[in-house]
């Protein structure tokens, strides 16, 4: 038996455990060989490929990223995708596929499944905003990741008596804002989904300066809208990607711009973009991708063909990839007024 392994959509903290734990488990436990496609779909189209065995996968497990690399390619998005890709996996001998990837690359998975293409699913997103799984592993790295730079900011913020505002990752779901936010002790959180006004913002901030507190911390999901700038998302390019995607972000800039504009005190933006996704994993991503990677191939080796592996709880469970397609996994009213306590 032969099992192939692509990451695709954006790179993320835990990806080479998983890669590990699939290549550990298809050997060790059931004899198969493994192969790696390079840079996700982009691999199985263009035929990059390699073998991977026990010695290419170790020392791997610390690394950040992807060994495989990774591209947001959509295969319908290519003539004849979906009939290269069933002819590569055909003429390399692949019998199953492990798919990792978000809500993206599942869904060509889905699709993939549809046709006969034997795979299972794996969830993977900085975001945490898959259904079907409580958590995705590269989410706590992104959380401590944005959690020590709120740390770092509140110094220099009391220092000068500024206001700073803290764009973190999230198109739409407010995740990693929340909680980084409440962690990090921000005077706000702005999440994509409940949508404030920038006044409203500035309530918060001049009060904080009438008890004596003059500085704040807002933190802002890239994904974040503002009722009175017209409700709509900052983007900074109107190019799409291959799955109908614009790159956000901006609303740091624009946040910060109004508040001093309307309170008078000085403020600034930090914008920590693409350095929640780098570095080292933390040990319970490392865990949690182990956990997947073992999981999907005794998947794989059951027939739980057109599944995903999921967390609930401390259980790991697996369900149609089905159930990661559509909305997002989004913040509940409930931890959206935990935050709330601290900014009024």
């Amino acid at each position: 038996m032969r099992i192939g392994v692509l990451t695709g959509g954006g790179d993320c903290p835990g990806l080479n455990a998983v890669i590990r734990a699939v290549v550990h488990r298809s050997i060790k436990a059931y004899g198969w060989s493994v192969v790696g496609f390079r840079h996700g779909w982009r691999g199985l189209l263009q035929s990059e490929v390699e073998d991977l065995d026990l010695k290419k996968v170790s020392g791997i497990l610390p690394r950040g990223g992807t060994i495989l690399g990774t591209s947001r390619t959509n295969p319908y998005q290519e003539p004849g995708g979906e009939a290269r890709i069933r002819q590569e996996l055909s003429g390399r001998g692949v019998d199953i596929l492990a798919v990792i990837g978000g809500e993206d690359t599942l869904g060509v998975a889905k699709k993939l499944h549809e046709t006969g293409v034997r795979l299972v699913g794996i969830p993977k997103t900085i975001d945490n905003d898959v259904n079907g799984t409580d958590y995705t592993f590269g989410f706590d790295t992104a959380l401590s990741i944005a959690t020590e730079a709120i740390d770092r900011l509140h110094t220099t913020a009391e220092s000068h008596d500024r206001v700073i505002v803290v764009e973190v990752m999230g198109r739409h779901a407010g995740w990693i804002a929340l909680e980084s936010g409440v962690a990090g002790g921000a005077d706000m959180i702005l999440i994509p989904e409940y949508p404030v006004s920038v006044e409203e913002v500035c309530d918060v901030v001049r009060r904080r300066h009438e008890r004596g507190k003059n500085f704040s911390i807002i933190v802002v999901a890239e994904g974040a809208r503002l009722k009175d700038e017209g409700g709509t998302v900052q983007v900074q390019s109107e190019r799409r990607d291959a799955f109908g995607h614009v790159r956000l972000g901006g609303i740091g800039a624009t946040l910060a711009e109004r508040i001093e504009e309307r309170t008078g005190f000085e403020s600034r933006y930090s914008v920590l973009g693409h350095i929640q996704r780098g570095g080292s994993p933390t040990a319970y991503d490392r865990f949690l991708g182990t956990r997947f990677g073992v999981a999907a191939v005794d998947l794989a080796k059951r027939g739980g063909f057109g599944r995903m592996v999921a967390i609930r709880g401390m259980k790991i469970v697996d369900v149609p990839i089905a159930e990661a397609l559509g909305s997002p996994k989004t913040v509940d009213r409930e931890f959206y007024e935990l935050a709330k306590v601290f900014s009024t």
